[in-house]
């Protein structure tokens, strides 16, 4: 077998992604017609059949061509490391739609058909999207299911809140996170307000100790307070079917927190093996949550982004500008993953509190009468081109190198 047969995908693919459905063409290999399927516009559904595609081609090489504005469809099938990605600019698309219907109408079956065609005619001159390693792409999966289990967790708590705001909100000015296991346990044991308030100061005390709550200071304050509160509600109906919620909701955080936990275990012990772990560790406000999720945005493939502001644009820190005649638009940027914009968000605004610079440039920008989000999200650009310079040189970041340039 040549180099060429070698690199020959196993099949070619067309998705014209749609609101209800989905139309794909798939040829095999050798075959000379195309196969026609339709999906639903259901996560499972692709789930299902890209396991099928796996199995069928033994895990070999599949060419998957689909219009980059789709950027759901290219965030959820970047996860599959033997699909290759073509992203066809819309603009292509729509020029060769003109070319074959002087009325430009937009067809799904035409574009699913323009994309199989240019993957069988011209997939050398298209950009093939690269997966990143297998650590990286581990460590992105499991940074996050993290946040998934972070937001979760926070759900439950605004639902804890709003039960004991019904029937119980002494328990809220005793402890203000209802999301550890100090307020779960405490919530369990003296469900009301009844229960609670007949519980000894000592008792209550040794509790708070013994779940590693040190400010003696303030937990005097809040069983002084406790001593002289009033119920809210004596009605037995809100009562009892508020006590039964607010214990199950702390339940069902309580087992969310180990399983925090030991997602934190794991991503700490896989980010401190990974390659670029050093040049993402020592970052300003980034710590152990932030440095692994900023890595994974960066990626482990160096030729993925020839400049900075490529990354900027694919994550949707960069805006969009439309142009037209002498109107100008800049809006938010719809198509983007946006766990990796989240997260370059979250790191530029934590590094304020720790980076000098970076605390003058964003009081600069809410100075100029901007938002706290926008002068983020320019902070966060200023991240991506210094982080981009140390990522491609394989250094770590060195405030007395940068700052200069951002004051």
């Amino acid at each position: 077998m040549n180099k060429e047969a070698a690199r020959t995908p196993a099949a070619l693919v067309a998705i014209d992604w749609a609101d209800q459905k989905h139309d794909i063409a798939l040829v095999p290999k050798g075959a000379s017609r195309p196969e026609i399927l339709q999906l639903p516009h259901r996560p499972q559904e692709l789930a299902n059949w890209i396991a099928e595609l796996r199995k069928r081609f033994g895990g070999q090489k599949v060419a998957v061509a689909l219009e980059q504005k789709r950027g759901a469809l290219i965030h959820a099938l970047m996860a599959y490391e033997f699909l290759e990605l073509y992203p066809v600019n819309p603009t292509t698309l729509a020029n060769l739609r003109k070319a074959f219907k002087h009325s430009g109408a937009k067809s799904d079956v035409l574009d699913r058909d323009l994309l199989l065609e240019l993957l069988q005619k011209h997939r050398d001159r298209l950009s093939c999207w690269q997966p990143d390693d297998e650590q990286t792409r581990h460590l992105d999966l499991l940074v996050q299911d993290r946040r998934a289990a972070v937001n979760e967790c926070t759900r439950l708590g605004e639902q804890l809140r709003a039960a004991l705001k019904q029937y119980f909100p002494a328990m809220i000015d005793l402890v203000t996170d209802l999301t550890t296991r100090l307020a779960c346990d405490l919530i369990l044991k003296w469900p009301d307000f009844a229960s609670l308030k007949g519980a000894k100061s000592q008792t209550l005390r040794s509790f708070f100790y013994a779940h590693n709550f040190r400010r003696s200071d303030i937990l005097e304050q809040r069983l002084a307070a406790l001593r002289t509160a009033a119920p809210l509600c004596s009605d037995a109906a809100i009562v009892g079917a508020g006590r039964l919620k607010a214990m199950r909701l702390a339940r069902a955080i309580l087992t969310l927190l180990p399983a925090i936990k030991q997602y934190d275990k794991e991503i700490a012990a896989l980010f401190k093996t990974h390659p670029d772990a050093f040049i993402f560790d020592g970052l300003p406000g980034a710590g152990p949550v932030l440095a692994p999720r900023v890595l994974t945005a960066f990626g482990s493939r160096r030729n993925r982004w020839r400049h900075s502001l490529d990354l900027a644009t694919f994550s949707g820190i960069a805006a969009v500008i439309e142009r037209s005649g002498k109107r100008s638009v800049v809006h938010w940027r719809w198509a983007c993953p946006k766990f990796v914009r989240q997260s370059l968000h979250e790191f530029a605004g934590s590094s304020v509190r720790f980076c000098p610079w970076a605390k003058r440039f964003y009081q600069t920008q809410l100075s100029r009468g901007k938002d706290h989000h926008i002068a983020v999200r320019a902070l966060a650009f200023k991240w991506i081109r210094i982080l981009f310079r140390c990522w491609q040189d394989r250094c770590p970041y060195d405030p007395l190198k940068y700052a200069p340039a951002n004051l």
